[in-house]
């Protein structure tokens, strides 16, 4: 009997041997993002990668709209539970306004945090505490222009206003259009404002916090006033296109690479947009930001990439946490790259740009590589902004309005959210 018990024994220790530990449970991850192309592209290579390294974690993609559509969906499944585990979400003031320290996972002590950039960890802490780790790359809000045409005619890239507008000068000179404009599609009148976010915060640090506090306006902040008055500047100088009014961000594109125009105001997603309908001309287009009073004081405004959330109601919070460091971590943004191409600086300080990448990205990239030369923009330090600001801007960039007329209107516009939101002194 005595044999037999230890030959069991042994049986079941080299059955042991034989098959090894035992597995891990598999864990299935659910992940929400958006359904833009690029998103989908982007995330499924990474989740890819992902659950090779990890076999015993898999990981459901699930896409939702984009724009309001997604943000009423995101809001509604964290207040229902019903998120799932990890999810893609703006960062900055839509962030801010779905309650993170109810309904996510406190990031803060991560390891991978040391390798965030800190413009980035600004957007996505609420409370003291890091929610967030960011997913594609940042852009930039200010001034596309033709490099080729900047080359013939001997400019150098403006570093102040009154820069700006004696490069336009000359450009007028040559018989070329200096600043493009497309009304056509409003929403693209609103950078001369909105991409000047940088300068205002560099005259006054505080606006942004006083704005949203309803103690200081873009009426009666001379420095905040300076969009609309740039604005209208340009327009008064006549160095708009004839048809800025019928014009649409695809004619503005068209003008720009064909060098019939040398700057057009806008954000540098529009690589893209270049990219499809005017390959050729993509090694012909830079950026820079737009320029204020004082050169040493220039620098970008930026708009952040969203962040990835981990939901407060996910029952796979360990396994969730690995796969948003992996999505923290420089292999992640080179998947991103092999999947949709570079088109701007990850804010991932590990990360680095292939070198073959088009211009616009490494002239976007330069701001942020230079210490307190990119902060982001205003919408993602204040919840406070309005809707009608394109159509407002459209009326100032035409001359239908004067700029202190334009601010005050939009300051008017901005109230009935701030009062939405709940904010004080609303």
């Amino acid at each position: 009997m005595r044999l037999a018990a230890l030959s069991a024994g042994a049986g079941l220790a080299l059955a042991a041997m034989v098959s090894g530990p035992a597995l891990a449970e598999e864990v299935t991850l659910s992940f929400l993002i958006d359904n833009g192309p690029q998103t989908v592209a982007a995330a499924e290579k990474v989740v890819e990668a992902f659950m090779a390294a990890n076999p015993d974690i898999k990981v459901d993609i699930e896409t939702r709209p984009g724009g309001g559509d997604g943000d009423n969906i995101v809001k509604t499944r964290l207040s229902t539970g019903e998120i799932g585990d990890v999810f893609l979400y703006n960062s900055g003031s839509l962030f801010q306004q779905i309650n993170p320290q109810k309904y996510m996972v406190d990031l803060t002590a991560e390891p991978w945090q040391a390798d965030i950039q800190p413009a980035f960890q600004n957007v996505v802490t609420a409370g003291g505490k890091l929610y967030g780790a960011p997913f594609q790359t940042a852009m930039g809000g200010g001034v596309l222009y033709n490099k080729k045409l900047y080359a013939d005619l001997g400019l150098q890239v403006p570093k102040t206003w009154a820069e700006f507008m004696a490069n336009n000068e000359k450009i007028k000179a040559a018989g070329k259009v200096p600043v493009i404009q497309t009304f056509k599609d409003t929403w693209t009148s609103q950078l001369f404002v909105l991409g000047d976010f940088f300068n205002v915060q560099a005259a006054v640090p505080s606006f942004a916090e006083d704005y949203t506090a309803n103690k200081a306006k873009f009426a009666t902040t001379p420095a905040a006033l300076k969009g609309f008055e740039h604005q209208a500047e340009v327009f008064k100088a006549g160095h708009l296109n004839k048809d800025f009014g019928a014009a649409t961000f695809d004619d503005g594109l068209r003008m720009l690479a064909s060098g019939e125009g040398a700057h057009y105001p806008m954000l540098t997603f529009a690589l893209g947009a270049i990219q499809t309908a005017n390959p050729d001309a993509v090694k012909d287009i830079g950026f820079f930001a737009l320029p204020g009073d004082d050169a040493a004081k220039n620098g970008l405004t930026a708009w952040m990439p969203p962040g990835i959330y981990i939901s407060n109601e996910s029952e796979h919070v360990d396994a969730a946490k690995k796969l948003v460091a992996f999505i923290a971590s420089k292999e992640a943004c080179d998947l991103q790259t092999a999947a949709v191409g570079a088109t701007g600086p990850y804010l991932v300080k590990s990360c680095a740009l292939p070198a073959d990448v088009p211009p616009m990205v490494s002239d976007l990239q330069a701001y942020f590589d230079k210490a307190g030369a990119a902060a982001p923009a205003l919408e993602f330090v204040s919840p406070v902004k309005g809707p009608s600001l394109e159509q407002i801007t459209v009326e100032v960039g035409s001359g239908i309005r004067s700029p202190a007329e334009g601010a005050a209107l939009y300051d008017e516009d901005v109230k009935k959210q701030a009062q939405q939101l709940g904010l004080p002194g609303w």
